[in-house]
């Protein structure tokens, strides 16, 4: 019988399979969790990592927002001890590790996208399209500062 949740093709050589599943489990687990807590009651854990399988295969190893490579070695090699002692300089070479975004506010059916842990920080609560404005509005600051110079 094959295995559900096979490690996509793309994540051959770069990840463990039982790295991946295990990334996949505490994800759904942390979003199910969430998710409840804001009384979505049609979160169940085996939808989630359903959902969120299916958002990984859909990336095909990419930033759903920017298009960037991901850094799947990273994933589950997060060290809160490392984090609080090394700080920016230590999070900032996690700026491509995946993580998973909701497709709207969470209350409804599982439904994501795989992005850079800095996008999805970056993103926080808004919608897609709150976030592209937002981004135009950085991006046409920018172009004016530039000018400016």
């Amino acid at each position: 019988m094959p295995k559900k949740y096979q490690l996509p093709d793309f994540l051959q050589g770069r990840v463990l399979e039982v790295v991946y599943d295990r990334w996949l489990e505490r994800k759904a687990r942390a979003h199910v969790r969430r998710d409840r807590k804001r009384n979505n009651d049609t979160a169940t854990r085996q939808a989630y990592k359903e959902a969120i399988h299916r958002a990984v295969l859909l990336s095909g190893g990419r930033d759903w927002y920017t298009g960037e490579d991901l850094a799947w070695e990273l994933i589950s090699s997060y060290n809160n001890e490392e984090s609080r002692i090394g700080r920016r300089k230590y999070n900032a070479a996690f700026a491509l590790l995946p993580t998973v975004d909701h497709v709207g506010d969470g209350l409804g059916p599982a439904d994501f996208r795989i992005c850079a842990w800095r996008t999805n920080d970056a993103k926080n609560d808004l919608d897609y399209r709150e976030f592209v404005e937002l981004c135009k509005r950085v991006v046409e600051f920018s172009n004016r500062q530039v000018a400016n110079l």
